[in-house]
């Protein structure tokens, strides 16, 4: 069992914006533990250009965690400028970025971009499930 003391006042400076490396870390405040059984969620439905995503969505404060799973021939139906870190689970993620690269996401892969950063558009032709957070 970890038995840091964690009232200390380094622990909690590091806590505030850095890791023990000094590393800016992501801040996330006012969400109790919890476990989320995503088979439970109530699934919606959004239409692509083609196909279809559902998508089961969890709030967290101000963080949206979903678990996505794309339809066969899915393709969006705009270019998404929301910022997102996408983790593949299953199947195979084609991302093209407005600049005209393109990327494939194969399972335990993922990619991460910030907020009106890089406008990009997905699609794939067998399926996939992935993990969003954003």
């Amino acid at each position: 069992m970890h038995t840091e003391n964690r009232n200390s006042a380094s622990y909690a400076d590091q806590s505030k914006h850095c890791n023990a490396l000094g590393e800016i870390v992501m801040q996330m405040a006012d969400i109790p533990f919890g476990i989320t059984d995503w088979a439970s969620i109530e699934r919606t439905e959004h239409k692509g250009q083609t196909g279809v995503a559902y998508w089961r969505t969890q709030n967290f404060g101000g963080i949206r965690v979903r678990m996505v799973e794309y339809s066969q021939g899915y393709l969006a139906d705009h270019w998404c400028a929301k910022g997102h870190i996408i983790l593949c689970l299953e199947g195979e993620l084609h991302t093209e970025l407005k600049d005209g690269r393109r990327f494939v996401l194969k399972p335990g892969m993922s990619y991460q971009v910030a907020d009106n950063a890089e406008p990009h558009c997905s699609f794939t032709a067998s399926g996939a499930t992935l993990f969003i957070v954003d």
